[in-house]
C-alpha cells in the first residue's frame, strides 16, 4: 500500500535538540501531526517552500511506516513495514510566536511540502537500525547525524503512545524526532537524505 494516511511527528525526542532550542526535555512523548498535503517524496526534484514567512529550518528524522492495524501488545517489528529518512520542515519564527501564545504549531509545521521523505526501504528490525546513523547532507556538507539509540522515547514507546491516543494503522507514518544540528535552508540548496552511507532521497529547495 503506497497511500499515506496519517502523519504523526514526535517533538523533542533527542535531549541535545531540545536544549539547542532552549526547550524543556519532555517526560512523556510529545506529538503533533501534519496534513497529508505536507507529504512529498524526495526523488531529485525541486521542492517549493514558503520564502516569505521567516526562516525555514530542516529537522532530519527517521520515519517509520506502519504496515498493519495496531493491536495492544504488538511489538514494533510486527507493525512497522518500512522506513525512510525525512525532513520535518519548520517555519521557525512562526513557531516561536505560536509557542509564546500557547497556540498549536500547525501554521509552522503543516504547510505544503513540509514533510518530505526519501523512498521507503524494508524495515530491518529494531536492533539492526540501532547500528546505523542517518544523516542530512546539505550542498555536500554533513549538517545533521543521528541514531535512534539516542532517542528519549524509543520506537516501541512511540508506537504504543500514538496508537493509544490517536489510533495507528496501515499507511500511517511517524516522524520519530530530530537530533541536534537543525538549521535554515536557502533557495537553491541541495539536500541528500542518507541511511547507512546510501542516499535514499534528494531534492533542491525553492523558496517561493
Amino acid at each position: 500500500m503506497n497511500e499515506i494516511r496519517n502523519i504523526y511527528c514526535v517533538g523533542r525526542n533527542y535531549v541535545a535538540h531540545a536544549k539547542e532550542l532552549n526547550n524543556e526535555v519532555p517526560t512523556s512523548p510529545f506529538l503533533f501531526s501534519k496534513p497529508t498535503h505536507a507529504y512529498m517524496e524526495a526523488n531529485g526534484q525541486e521542492i517549493y517552500l514558503p520564502g516569505n514567512r521567516g526562516s525555514v529550518h530542516f529537522e532530519t528524522e527517521l520515519v517509520i511506516k506502519i504496515g498493519r492495524q495496531y493491536e495492544v501488545g504488538m511489538k514494533v517489528d510486527e507493525v512497522i513495514e518500512s522506513m525512510g529518512i525525512g525532513i520535518d520542515f519548520t517555519l521557525r519564527e512562526v513557531q516561536s510566536e505560536l509557542k509564546k501564545k500557547g497556540h498549536p504549531w500547525l501554521l509552522a509545521k503543516g504547510f505544503p511540502n513540509s514533510a518530505i521523505v526519501s523512498e521507503f526501504v524494508v524495515f530491518p528490525g529494531i536492533e539492526e537500525i540501532k547500528k546505523v546513523d542517518f544523516m542530512l547532507i546539505k550542498n555536500g556538507e554533513k549538517v545533521q547525524q543521528g541514531n535512534i539509540k539516542n532517542m528519549i522515547f524509543d520506537l516501541q514507546t512511540i508506537v504504543d503512545f500514538t496508537a493509544l491516543h490517536f489510533g495507528l494503522g496501515e499507511g500511517d507514518i511517524i516522524f520519530t524526532g530530530t537530533p541536534e544540528g537543525v538549521g535554515p535552508v536557502l533557495d537553491g540548496d541541495h539536500l541528500s537524505l542518507v541511511w547507512d552511507n546510501k542516499v535514499l532521497g534528494e531534492c533542491y529547495i525553492k523558496l517561493a
